[in-house]
């Protein structure tokens, strides 16, 4: 399978990044704010739901992919529930959503289970997600429980 590589420069475009890291795993220490630069990255490892349920010798295959998802244009960052030098927390990202305040200007919000949420206040949309290499096999596939 071939690397993703995408970009989002409107909130469809995010939405489609959106689905694409729905149940990314990362940790604290894998985000980096660059004030000077106005950047927001974090490394991500995907579940890869484009290649979900591919039929393998073991039954049916997952795979998760190292990825690195960064924003452009950022003005400000803002944590709630991201425990800073927590090398135990596990963060597990459900959406990325975007808010128009002052057009194009706004926040993006990506939220994780159980709570926590960071909030990139952005002079306007500017994201990308590339993979970083190759995937590898995983024999759980995310489940989310049912409201």
């Amino acid at each position: 399978m071939d690397r993703l590589k995408l970009m989002a420069l409107d909130a469809q475009d995010l939405a489609v990044i959106s689905a694409q890291v729905q149940d990314a795993v990362t940790r604290p220490d894998a985000l980096d704010y660059r004030p000077r630069e106005k950047r927001f990255t974090l490394v991500i490892n995907r579940f890869a739901w484009d290649a979900a349920g591919r039929k393998t010798r073991d039954g049916e295959g997952y795979e998760r992919r190292q990825a690195v998802l960064s924003f452009a244009r950022v003005l400000k960052v803002r944590t709630n529930g991201v425990r800073r030098g927590d090398d135990g927390q596990v963060l597990s990202l459900l959406a990325i959503r975007f808010s128009e305040t002052d057009a194009p200007a706004g926040t993006v919000e990506l939220v994780f289970a159980d709570g926590p949420i960071i909030q990139l206040d952005v002079e306007c949309v500017e994201a990308q997600l590339e993979d970083l290499g190759a995937a590898w096999e995983t024999r759980f596939k995310p489940r989310h429980p049912v409201a």
